[in-house]
């Protein structure tokens, strides 16, 4: 690379090769300017997080990528010192091999203070540096919008079920004080059932769900194990007569093999 001092835009928000590195590297352990600049288009960058968060424009990816490759990064402005002594010259900087013609490299101006030098080449390099990041989607102040407010949160079942405008609601208090609460809408065809301390079921066994249609139980789901649960019950509750838990072999059964813990007549709670 003819300027070395033009990756430190790119070095700053690590959008540099293995091989770029390396060589930017030695350069910066001997040039307290572009350690200087990297210094600062880190802090810009990270300030760059602390933005508003808003959505890109259309087409602003392709834009950035299009423009990367007709845009050449400015080498480093230099001036004459304001005043005083001619400043000493800046020693020629080390290539792979000679160069001439007029693609050259210009020669290295006077050494400018400082100061002086890493402000008027913050500009150039700090647009460098938001190019590769709005082209590599790192994002620092802009986020996308399903990422934040913007995501969307969907219902759980239990939500739409209690929120129905035709929720009705049934609870079966246990004697060790455990509660199962069916909550059941007709219009949505749905069911769940709400469990708060109940008992582990023993090694082995498991809760299931049943659902009444015409004095017959239909398998209509498991519960997990923990005691507060939230199931949401399989089948057709909104035309089943009724609600039922038993204790089954694992994997549950077809049919109820054990009497019900609890049976919930609709027409009749």
């Amino acid at each position: 690379m003819s300027d070395v001092h033009a990756l430190s835009g790119a070095y700053a928000v690590d959008a540099v090769d293995d091989a770029e590195r390396a060589l930017f590297e030695r350069h910066l352990a001997e040039c307290e300017a572009c350690r200087a600049e990297v210094e600062s288009l880190r802090e810009a960058a990270a300030l760059l997080a602390e933005t508003t968060a808003t959505t890109p424009a259309p087409g602003l990816r392709d834009a950035v990528l299009a423009g990367i490759a007709t845009v050449r990064p400015l080498p480093p402005a230099t001036e004459p010192p304001v005043s005083g002594p001619p400043a000493p010259t800046a020693p020629p900087q080390p290539t792979t091999g000679p160069e001439s013609g007029p693609d050259a490299p210009p020669p290295a101006g006077p050494v400018v203070p400082l100061r002086r030098r890493a402000r008027r080449r913050w500009l150039p390099s700090l647009a460098a540096a938001a190019a590769v990041i709005a082209a590599c989607g790192i994002g620092l102040g802009v986020t996308q919008p399903w990422e934040e407010d913007g995501t969307v949160q969907v219902p759980s079942a239990a939500e739409r079920v209690r929120n129905a405008p035709d929720a009705q609601a049934w609870s079966q208090e246990f004697p060790d004080g455990s509660v199962a609460t069916l909550i059941r809408s007709t219009s949505l065809n749905q069911a769940v059932v709400v469990t708060e301390d109940m008992a582990d079921p023993a090694e082995g066994r498991v809760y299931e769900l049943w659902l009444q249609h015409d004095e017959r139980m239909v398998p209509a789901g498991l519960m997990p194990k923990g005691p507060n649960n939230v199931v949401e019950l399989e089948g057709d509750p909104a035309s089943a007569d009724g609600f039922g838990i038993t204790i089954e072999p694992a994997g549950g059964s077809p049919a109820p093999t054990t009497a019900p813990l609890t049976v919930i007549e609709f027409d009749k709670a």
